[in-house]
């Protein structure tokens, strides 16, 4: 079986650092991919499988939920997962609204992720595996 492929999409680098050296050490088997910007995320998000989204809510020129939006265009089935600073109830209901399975709040729910990030990807396996593929693949937006 391949291993888990999380896409994080985090403006801030450190962050992205952390949230990947968190997941590894729970899970080295986790194939972990980072970008900074939105437009990086959309664009592997349309040309690569990934089980699970890891998104931030403010990302430059872009809000979490605007991608969240654009890869349920494609995807409705993948999981994303909020893990931000974005601590108003406007921003969280604005990202389940999008269609997220899950909302972290920096660093509050830190504990929390690499948790939160084994439920949704065992949640998605299974159903890929009752399926008989691995994650949904996405269609080419360029």
């Amino acid at each position: 079986m391949p291993s888990p492929r999380i896409l994080i999409i985090d403006a801030d680098h450190d962050v992205s650092q952390l949230i990947e050296l968190m997941l590894h050490h729970s899970n080295s088997g986790y194939e972990l991919r980072s970008v900074q910007t939105a437009e990086e995320g959309l664009r592997l998000a349309a040309s690569q499988c990934f089980d699970l989204f890891v998104l931030d809510y403010r990302l430059p020129g872009m809000s979490g939920a605007e991608v969240c939006r654009a890869i349920r265009l494609t995807d409705a089935e993948t999981p994303v997962l909020f893990f931000t600073g974005a601590a108003y109830e406007r921003e969280r209901h604005e990202a389940m609204k999008a269609g997220a399975s899950a909302y972290l709040v920096k660093p509050d729910d830190l504990k929390k992720l690499t948790e939160t990030v084994q439920l949704l990807i065992g949640r998605n396996v299974s159903r890929s595996a009752r399926k008989g593929t691995r994650a949904p693949a996405y269609l080419s937006s360029t």
